[in-house]
């Protein structure tokens, strides 16, 4: 009985998600952002940031609508 669940979840689908100080943000995006101090960023399993978002709702929001499952990283 170890055979895996078809709906069990890859790595893939799994992205995390964490603060970023909009003062360590390179200076063309942190033009882009306007008075923020914070923003959020999902990143993939492997490292590369996919999005840079205003809050952290939206982050979830924006991972589980591309049927990927957000968690947080402190």
């Amino acid at each position: 009985m170890n055979t895996p669940h078809p709906l069990a979840m890859s790595d893939e689908s799994i992205v995390y998600v964490r603060p970023v100080a909009v003062k360590d943000l390179p200076d063309d995006l942190r033009a882009q952002v306007g008075d923020e101090a914070e923003m959020f960023a999902v990143h993939a399993s492997n490292g590369d940031r996919l999005a840079l978002v205003g809050s952290r709702n939206l982050a979830f929001v924006l991972a589980r609508q591309n049927h990927m499952q957000p968690v947080n990283v402190h």
